[in-house]
């Protein structure tokens, strides 16, 4: 009996479909109307080849959308995070997860094999960078980025201040704090390269305070054990994720990792859970509905 007979291949759950008659479009736009057309920026491509980490983006974007979808219960709380802002700039959107559906969204994301897997009811994605947005001072209402800063490199810090430049009302991050996530069993047990990476290029909730100015609240954001969206945090209760390789190559943090360190962290997690080892350690987690993996939401408004 293989490791998937045992415990059962978990699934991400199916992308809901808009009832009849009820549009999914941002800002009551139809596809094609906005005013940031598919194709547009095409002209930038070999400058940006030369920026993007290509590799990176290749590995994480392939079926990120199939692995990756958004739950429910955080994009409520992003929602009301943005507060009343009607027009919403998402940088680093990707296949567009957490967009607000009531509200207009510019979406910011220099990667193709990203942007290619957003939905076709949503705006098509601005290719442009963090550090550089097509934007005036104070041009959109909010600014969100969803786990994305840790993608930024060395542009992270002029990449929040563009966002608190551009935006007149909340800056909205979800982020993860890897002082938590790092004491993750998957972290802590198997695969302590992630959690020393993820201290280098996570920002701390404090940092991107200070970047921010004005003022800043951060929740912890529990993550569900039945979330859709397969983040490695996501892994806490469902070990099995480990063997997936799909669930793997859509999280930053595998995907960053070298060959031989991925192959000695998936041969070592499959020989405890066939053992039992890791359930004698942690089956406990199975049983809860949610745990803190270190997910945060970081909220800043200028007074």
């Amino acid at each position: 009996m293989n490791v998937n007979q045992r415990y059962g291949r978990f699934r991400p759950c199916v992308a809901q479909v808009p009832a009849k008659g009820k549009s999914n479009h941002r800002g009551g736009q139809k596809p094609g109307r906005n005013r940031w057309r598919r194709g547009r920026g095409r002209d930038m491509n070999s400058e940006m080849s030369e920026m993007i980490d290509t590799p990176r983006y290749d590995r994480i974007g392939q079926g990120y959308a199939q692995t990756r979808r958004e739950d429910p219960r955080i994009a409520d709380r992003i929602r009301r995070a943005l507060g009343a802002a009607r027009t919403v700039v998402n940088v680093g959107a990707g296949a567009g997860s957490y967009e607000p559906p009531d509200r207009h969204v510019i979406a910011v994301e220099p990667s193709d094999v990203m942007a290619a897997q957003r939905p076709r009811e949503l705006a098509p994605a601005l290719r442009a960078f963090a550090q550089e947005l097509p934007l005036r001072d104070r041009g959109v209402d909010a600014a969100m980025a969803i786990l994305s800063v840790h993608h930024w490199d060395d542009a992270q810090e002029r990449g929040v201040r563009e966002m608190r430049r551009v935006a007149a009302g909340p800056v909205v991050l979800l982020t993860c704090d890897p002082e938590v996530s790092g004491a993750m069993w998957l972290m802590a047990d198997y695969m302590p390269e992630v959690a020393a990476l993820d201290r280098r290029v996570f920002p701390s909730p404090q940092q991107l305070a200070a970047w921010l100015g004005g003022r800043t609240q951060v929740d912890t954001v529990p993550v569900p054990r039945d979330t859709c969206d397969w983040t490695l945090m996501s892994f806490w209760a469902h070990p099995e994720r480990v063997l997936d390789e799909a669930a793997r190559n859509a999280t930053s943090g595998f995907a960053r990792m070298a060959k031989d360190v991925v192959a000695r962290v998936v041969a070592a997690v499959r020989r405890d859970l066939l053992a039992g080892t890791w359930d004698a350690r942690y089956g406990h987690l199975r049983r809860l509905d949610e745990y803190d993996a270190g997910m945060r939401l970081v909220i800043n408004t200028l007074d």
